[in-house]
């Protein structure tokens, strides 16, 4: 599973340099709105046409017929999936978009970077999983090494502060809706978990990107633009959040968000490579203190909490 999770963070890190060169010809809403639209029909397209009876290793249907499959999802766990897909996709993505709007790359990069650690520190608050102080080392260490390779230029000022707390909700949500879904996955595979959340928080983004579509030259839209959004939805949207839910069902929430910490040196990476980005040694730092900071949470054991029994 780790190998697996490593390749996700691998995806959204290339993921980074891809969403540039799509962003170059279509607006941002709508470039959002077209690949989570691409990734939800996706799922629903496996959860409709998945073998019937098949069952993931603890034994939950992971697909079968479509209208067989939601059947099995009683009415309080739609609620969930509704509200999930609204925190976790929909308020996400609009807080994630909306905040690097509104302060600099390197406070949104910097932000974003915390997510482990308030996934954990919710993990632990809830009583769902608990860390030892040498987990806790590594997280602030690889935190470090965050600040290192993104935070150049990162400050608080009046005129980044509402993009600032705009991006930090957006962490927040995040937060809820890794915690939340897992407690949802002891009920229900993550494939059914990501794509019924991803449709409905998609159902309820489309409005907001519609207006830039609506107005967008699609006659101009290059080949290499539409690559980049099929890849960004096919690979960093349906592949890596297939592999993280997956991640988070079996081995937990804290061991899963660790390895996010990753993202940005594969982001860095893959910067240098394709977008001719410079490396120094500040960057170079910073990804030591990251992949150190990693190894030592990954070595310190966490232990999951019981979970509410399947009803």
């Amino acid at each position: 599973m780790d190998i697996l999770v490593v390749l996700c963070t691998l995806i959204w890190g290339c993921n980074y340099a891809v969403v540039k060169i799509g962003l170059r010809e279509i607006p941002p809403l709508g470039f959002n709105a077209l690949r989570l639209s691409i990734a939800s029909i996706l799922f629903l397209a496996v959860l409709a046409f998945a073998r019937p009876g098949r069952s993931d290793d603890v034994g939950r249907p992971v697909g079968g017929r479509f209208f067989r499959s939601a059947r099995t999802i009683p009415p309080r766990d739609w609620l969930a999936i509704l509200a999930l897909g609204a925190i976790g996709h929909f308020i996400y993505q609009l807080g994630f978009i909306g905040g690097l709007a509104l302060t600099t790359v390197a406070n949104s990069s910097l932000i974003i970077g915390c997510s482990p650690v308030v996934v954990t520190a919710l993990a632990v608050a809830v009583g769902q999983e608990r860390v030892s102080k040498k987990y806790w080392l590594g997280a602030v260490l690889s935190l470090v090494g965050i600040y290192l390779v993104v935070g150049a230029g990162a400050g608080v000022s009046r005129d980044s502060l509402v993009g600032d707390l705009v991006t930090l909700g957006a962490v927040c949500c995040w937060a809820v809706y890794v915690i939340w879904s897992r407690a949802l996955m002891q009920r229900h595979s993550p494939l059914a978990v990501t794509g019924y959340t991803m449709a409905a928080g998609t159902l309820m983004y489309l409005p907001f990107g519609y207006p830039s579509l609506a107005t967008l030259d699609w006659g101009r839209v290059s080949a290499g633009a539409w690559t980049a959004l099929a890849a960004s939805a096919v690979f960093a949207l349906f592949v890596a959040y297939y592999i993280w839910h997956t991640s988070i069902q079996r081995v937990g929430n804290i061991r899963t968000a660790m390895y996010s910490n990753l993202t940005p040196i594969l982001a860095l990476t893959t910067a240098v490579l394709f977008l001719g980005d410079h490396v120094g040694p500040r960057e170079a730092a910073g990804a030591v203190a990251i992949l150190i900071g990693v190894a030592v949470a990954r070595l310190t054991s966490t232990e999951p909490a019981s979970l509410p029994a399947e009803e």
